[in-house]
């Protein structure tokens, strides 16, 4: 089934509700990874980089580690979004889960806290090359708009 007539199937049997009832796990997910995410690369960035200079291995190397421990840390938050965005292939408990609290109660009770990082590698796997990635654009970015002599304070690779 293509995705046009499974979303009109969604909307008759659940109505609009069924496209949204995820939204605000995934706001309450976003916050907190961002959060730890942008502390731990400003920690990481200073521990490595006292100097403060131009080094774009310090910069992927602290933006991966960074994306990986903001991903960990924000696991469970993960599980429960995803348990509630497949719900509607799921059990009849899980298919009834109408929020964050009912997920994670869900999630409690079939298998307790290991459930709530189930998929946790996988998620640190995921978020390393892209934070990584985005810190070290970033970082090249601004030290290469804001350096007049661009090539004078570079660490090389």
């Amino acid at each position: 089934m293509s995705a046009w007539p499974l979303a009109k199937s969604i909307f008759a049997k659940e109505g609009l509700k069924a496209f949204y009832v995820s939204y605000p796990t995934t706001l309450t997910l976003s916050i907190p990874f961002q959060s730890v995410h942008f502390a731990t690369y400003d920690f990481l960035s200073r521990h490595l980089n006292p100097q403060g200079v131009y080094n774009p291995m310090i910069h992927i190397s602290a933006g991966g580690i960074a994306g990986a421990i903001a991903a960990l840390l924000t696991t469970p938050l993960d599980v429960s979004k995803t348990l509630l965005q497949t719900r509607g292939v799921s059990d009849h408990e899980i298919q009834h889960a109408r929020g964050l609290r009912d997920a994670v109660r869900i999630i409690w009770k079939r298998s307790g806290w290991r459930g709530f990082f189930k998929g946790s590698a996988a998620r640190m796997i995921g978020n390393m090359p892209s934070t990584a990635i985005s810190w070290g654009v970033y970082e090249y970015f601004k030290w290469n708009l804001g350096s007049s002599d661009s090539q004078s304070s570079v660490q090389p690779i």
